[in-house]
């Protein structure tokens, strides 16, 4: 949403899925007896916990067979005790830093020579894989890295090596808080690189609320000291960077709206490789119905069209179920018009609160007098970042920023 770290996990989760699918497809085929056997006595499959697909004993394992053929001195058993012990118990980053630990605890010279260990771990990056233990190497570096005053160049360096077999916008946070010029000017020089993932380090390391790491505080005060790396990139020919500096300006835009905007409308719009990240760059203001950001998509104009036909389904919902809704929109203009459409859902909360969510439904170009019949359907269910609660929700259309149409609908548990 994606770096290493969300790849390895919408991999994991989709395998986990797809092993749920099928074991229920294996069990309702149609039967071959006349009778088919009651739901209740159908044995359920049981599918491994995340933390164990990407990073379980297996991981260690092949770890400490890979660093004992670089490193003849290297305790395999040792490291398999540490590392190992009550791993069931701990979460999927808290046995990151454990394979960290571990490592530090039985290198042969990990404590006496920082610079020798780090050429034992480039080695093995290249033997152990891409993948979320791999997330160890970089981790390593900012543990223990990160407050040797000689060797922030050399980190840094490490970082830039790992960072291909997977990403070291973590690690490298540490050298940012520790001296951010000199990590930032480091940082301006990968934008040339011809790895895609060392130039997307570059943006994603330097992103001031980079999910599942703590922010950089003194980058969402003044975004300034980032804007060479972001120009640098602004029209890059890798999706994979162009999403990074996309979700990067996303992150400015919500402490420094106007900062993004102005250097965006100075953009060569016409490249279709800027105009893309523009777009998603821009994608929190467009939802708030910012005026300035819609004008640099081309919707900035009032929308002059008629909402007709808006209905909600169920007008009941049980929590679990799926809502649908559709509507027509119509052109009242003599020229065609770029229109954004979304949707926004008024959650109920406790105590009569509510609190509103604006989702994308889509963006399209109307013909003077055309009519186009947009749906969508939704599944209501509470997962972990939201809790339903019973009650009467609002629905809004909104068509470049302004609210055309209402429904609403009550949700039961």
């Amino acid at each position: 949403m994606f770096s290493c770290l969300w790849h390895q996990i919408e991999l994991a989760s989709a395998r986990c899925w797809k092993k749920r699918v099928v074991t229920r497809l294996r069990f309702f085929r149609k039967p071959r007896l006349p009778a088919a056997p009651h739901r209740e006595n159908i044995p359920r499959m049981s599918v491994p916990a995340l933390k164990d697909t990407l990073f379980g004993a297996d991981r260690f394992r092949l770890v400490a067979r890979e660093l004992s053929r670089i490193e003849k001195r290297f305790d395999t058993k040792r490291f398999l005790a540490l590392a190992l012990r009550d791993l069931d118990s701990l979460t999927l980053m808290q046995r990151l830093r454990r394979m960290t630990e571990s490592l530090h605890t039985t290198l042969p010279l990990a404590a006496a020579d920082y610079r020798k260990t780090l050429a034992t771990l480039r080695a093995l990056a290249g033997r152990i894989g891409r993948g979320f233990h791999a997330l160890a190497l970089p981790d390593y570096v900012a543990l223990h890295g990160s407050a040797r005053a000689g060797d922030f160049d050399i980190s840094m360096d490490a970082l830039k090596f790992f960072t291909p077999f997977c990403s070291s916008e973590f690690a490298i946070r540490e050298f940012i808080r520790r001296d951010q010029p000199r990590a930032l000017t480091i940082m301006e020089t990968w934008t040339r690189d011809p790895d895609e993932h060392v130039r997307r380090l570059a943006s994603e390391g330097c992103r001031p609320r980079l999910p599942w790491s703590a922010r950089l505080d003194a980058l969402i005060a003044n975004p300034d000291p980032v804007a060479p790396i972001l120009e640098a990139l602004r029209a890059d020919p890798s999706l994979y960077v162009r999403k990074s500096v996309a979700n990067h300006l996303n992150d400015i835009t919500k402490d420094h709206p106007e900062w993004v905007l102005a250097r965006i409308e100075n953009w060569p719009l016409d490249n279709p490789r800027s105009a893309w990240i523009a777009r998603h760059a821009l994608r929190t203001l467009i939802k708030k119905g910012d005026r300035r950001a819609l004008a640099v998509i081309g919707a900035g104009e009032k929308a002059r069209v008629r909402v007709t036909g808006f209905e909600v389904t169920p007008h009941v919902l049980k929590l679990g179920g799926r809502l649908a809704f559709s509507l027509a929109l119509t052109s009242t203009a003599k020229k065609p018009q770029l229109l954004v459409v979304d949707y926004a859902v008024h959650y109920a909360k406790k105590a009569g609160r509510t609190t509103r969510k604006v989702f994308k439904l889509k963006t399209l170009a109307l013909a003077p007098r055309e009519t186009v019949t947009l749906t969508r359907s939704q599944h209501f269910r509470d997962f972990s970042t939201r809790t339903h609660h019973p009650g009467r929700h609002e629905i809004e259309i909104l068509v470049n920023g302004d609210v055309l149409a209402r429904g609403d609908f009550m949700l039961k548990m």
